[in-house]
């Protein structure tokens, strides 16, 4: 290797960095200020581990190889999604205990392990989001609405599992409203990545339904959106929307600072729903997003939903 190349190739606390600021791109607060560090720190180190995953699957990695280098996958195979997503099941085998003990070799998933032990989370959640992306190298349309849920139950529902162990609030009837609200928070990115996903040779909106709406995957490659598939995105954005009002309860229930960050999430989907809506449901020119007073405006009305129907 030459001097040149080593000096490109970033360092691991950059392309770290990197993963953890795109928190500030999501449609809802990850882990806002007003909560206690403890739990910031918790919240953060689940992002982080949840961005990463994704972004091996999505190819979405920073340049230059440094985390294929962390987690031990040669040049050669740095490319390799499949590849990276086992080595990186295998290093987050380290974050439990395990015989011989070993050190995550990761630094994100080095700052799990604290998370991990505090707050005794298992492996479930975190082997999930990891099927859904080997799942995404595989599956690329989903014939039914039932099939996209099965696939939310991987890609999204553990991280709404996590917030709540993290919390010391997880109930059966909690857990449930979590997994409507984080479906709809999936099915919502859906919408507003279409032309993206669709880059990626990937559909997530089911093909019962394009087929009810008579709308073709060239129909979804169009710079705008004709009748059929503004049609189509409001029918899928309805459903996110019945999704999240499941979620009024779940914000009713816990109480401080949580019933807070909760309600942020709930917010953060009908905020984007809303810039949707406001698009004309034309999500095809790019990804519509909330403006930060809608977010704000939406947080608000949340928690006077939560407070009337408790």
């Amino acid at each position: 290797m030459t001097g040149v190349q080593e000096a490109s190739a970033p360092a691991p606390v950059d392309s770290v960095r990197a993963t953890l600021d795109k928190a500030a791109h999501e449609n809802f607060p990850v882990a806002p200020f007003y909560l206690p560090r403890a739990w910031r720190d918790d919240l953060m180190a689940v992002y982080g581990y949840a961005r990463l995953v994704d972004d091996i699957g999505d190819g979405d990695l920073e340049p230059g190889g440094a985390d294929a280098r962390l987690l031990g996958v040669g040049a050669d195979r740095a490319e390799d999604r499949l590849a990276l997503l086992d080595a990186f099941e295998a290093d987050l085998r380290r974050v439990f205990p395990c015989d011989p003990p070993e050190a995550p070799r990761h630094p994100l998933l080095r700052a799990l392990q604290p998370t991990v032990r505090r707050r005794s989370l298992t492996p479930g959640p975190f082997l999930g989001l990891i099927e859904a992306n080997r799942q995404d190298q595989a599956v690329r349309r989903y014939e039914t609405y039932d099939d996209l849920l099965a696939y939310c139950a991987l890609s999204a529902n553990p991280v709404g599992r996590l917030v709540l162990q993290i919390t010391g609030t997880a109930s059966p009837e909690r857990v449930r409203r979590s997994d409507a609200v984080c479906t709809a928070l999936q099915i919502v990115e859906h919408l507003q990545d279409v032309r993206e996903d669709l880059g990626r040779d990937r559909i997530y909106l089911p093909a019962e339904d394009l087929a009810r709406f008579h709308v073709t995957e060239a129909d979804l490659a169009a710079p705008t959106g004709g009748a059929s598939v503004r049609a189509l995105v409001a029918f899928e954005a309805q459903r996110a929307r019945e999704l999240l009002n499941e979620g009024t309860a779940l914000v009713g229930s816990v109480h401080g600072r949580l019933r807070l960050l909760l309600a942020g999430f709930v917010a953060g989907g009908h905020a984007a729903l809303n810039s949707i809506a406001a698009a004309g449901h034309d999500v095809l020119p790019g990804p519509p997003k909330p403006a930060k007073a809608n977010l704000l405006r939406e947080v608000g009305a949340v928690l006077r939903r939560a407070r009337r129907e408790g």
